[in-house]
């Protein structure tokens, strides 16, 4: 503001010179007007002297007096508006006094308001230097926070593999152990029937397995020793078994049995290393994804940041504004916290701003969106409903600059927003109750000649409506 009076002060001064100059111009030439005027009276009084002599010189006089006198009075004409233009030129200069006298006030009060506000951005900038260094601080332990805490996840990620090679492990155990349990069922049923005897029950008689070894080894002719070898244990085992084998068949389905449980296992340990498998991959694949997803988001965002700058400073006219994101070490899952500063506010969020802020800065992000990825179509409800007159003027330049790459469809009351669409659609109700829908294609009026001479076009808020059936171009706008 302070360059803009120091430049208007300038022109002003440079104005006040010109019509000075122009003045003196004008007094100079009234002067010379006015000799002029006492040169040809002194002609005039000579030619009435002359006049008396001869009849030809008084004609010759009469002629020339005539001529005089008509300049004269061309002359008398012309010193009015000069000094009609010199009263304006008067009064044009002391009116532009008396700006420069409000400007030198408006500038001795912009000074003191610079001044105060040197005093606040000192006190200020004191003020961001210790939030600067509690910044620091808080950044430091926050690095040293997330160091633990990485190391932490570090940890949880081995003993999360532990877990799972140890549930792996247990699943092999309990598969392992299933095969024994059965094995062992099937020994207990096979010791009872061939045995007649219950192992659940059977409690070892360590004597009486002494006495009846010593029998048995007798019976087959041998000494009993003080020590029953091992040899000794296995031929008599042997001799047993095939006495037992003699006895009676065996169960032959015990062996089939045993085949369909192996098989078994063996399914249930491929579907377990294929599942294992595929969970591999499938995390390498998540992996990989949020890689690629991480990537695209990072270029999109800074795309769609630096075009919210530019289209902020556009609809504003100045300010500045940012995207930030809420956590940067999860761009994918965190929030996006829009700051904006319209031209004489301080740096705050969107949530704090007006009505008609919060609008233009919501149509700043739109179309920053639309310069990266544009969309066929846009629906925008009453967005121009809370601007003021200079907002929907850079709203309509801006909306302008994008109709060559989308559809717009815009529900508004705003006049001046209806008059740059293409296709209006209002909605009247004729008759109580009835509504009807009403298509109108607003086109530019013709130029009519006459006589050979063209008459200036209508104004814009003039144009004629007609009714088309043809498709909307871009682009088009509904009212209701």
């Amino acid at each position: 503001d302070h360059d803009t009076l120091v430049r208007q002060i300038a022109v002003a001064d440079a104005r006040i010179a010109e019509l000075t100059e122009q003045r003196a111009e004008f007094e100079t030439q009234i002067a010379a007007k006015s000799s002029e005027m006492a040169r040809l009276e002194t002609q005039r009084d000579e030619a009435s002297r002359l006049e008396e002599e001869t009849a030809t010189q008084a004609a010759e006089a009469r002629v020339i007096t005539a001529t005089h006198q008509q300049k004269h009075e061309t002359l008398l004409a012309q010193r009015a508006p000069m000094l009609a233009r010199q009263s304006e030129l008067n009064e044009l200069i002391a009116s532009r006094r008396a700006d420069i006298e409000t400007y030198e006030a408006r500038l001795r009060a912009q000074a003191e308001e610079t001044e105060a506000a040197k005093q606040s951005i000192a006190e200020q900038s004191e003020e961001r230097t210790r939030r600067g260094a509690e910044i620091e601080k808080l950044v430091t332990e926050r690095t040293a926070r997330l160091d633990e805490i990485h190391a932490r996840e570090t940890e949880l990620r081995e003993v999360r593999n532990r877990v799972s090679e140890l549930q792996e492990k247990r699943g092999a155990h309990a598969v392992r152990q299933t095969q024994l349990q059965l094995q062992m069922e099937h020994l207990l049923e096979h010791v009872t029937h061939r045995y007649q005897l219950d192992l659940r029950e059977f409690a070892p008689d360590v004597y009486a397995h002494e006495k009846v070894l010593r029998a048995q080894l007798k019976r087959g002719g041998e000494e009993a020793p003080g020590t029953t070898t091992e040899d000794n244990l296995h031929k008599l085992i042997a001799e047993l078994t095939r006495q037992l084998d003699n006895m009676g068949p065996v169960n032959l389905d015990a062996v089939q049995e045993y085949d369909e449980l192996e098989e078994r296992y063996r399914f249930l340990e491929t579907q377990d290393t294929d599942l294992t498998n595929s969970r591999r991959e499938l995390l390498d694949v998540i992996a990989r994804i949020n890689l690629t997803t991480q990537k695209v988001f990072a270029e999109t965002f800074e795309q769609v940041r630096l075009n919210f700058r530019e289209m902020f400073v556009e609809l504003f006219g100045g300010g500045r504004a940012d995207l930030q994101l809420l956590d940067e070490n999860d761009a994918l899952n965190c929030g996006i916290e829009i700051i904006a500063k319209p031209p004489g506010k301080q740096l705050q969020s969107v949530s704090l701003l007006s009505g008609g802020e919060r609008t233009m800065t919501a149509v700043a992000l739109l179309f920053a969106i639309y310069m990266v990825r544009p969309s066929p179509f846009c629906v925008l409800d009453e967005m121009d409903a809370p601007l003021d007159e200079s907002n929907i003027n850079r709203f309509i330049r801006v909306l302008e600059r994008f109709v060559s790459q989308s559809q717009f469809i815009i529900i508004t009351h705003n006049k001046r927003t209806i008059a740059k669409a293409d296709i209006l659609y209002g909605v009247t109700m004729e008759e109580r109750g009835v509504s009807k829908l009403v298509g109108m294609k607003l086109s530019a009026p013709r130029k009519a000649e006459t006589n050979g001479a063209t008459n200036a076009a209508a104004p814009e808020s003039q144009r004629q409506f007609s009714m088309s059936e043809e498709a909307p171009r871009i682009p088009s706008l509904m009212a209701h």
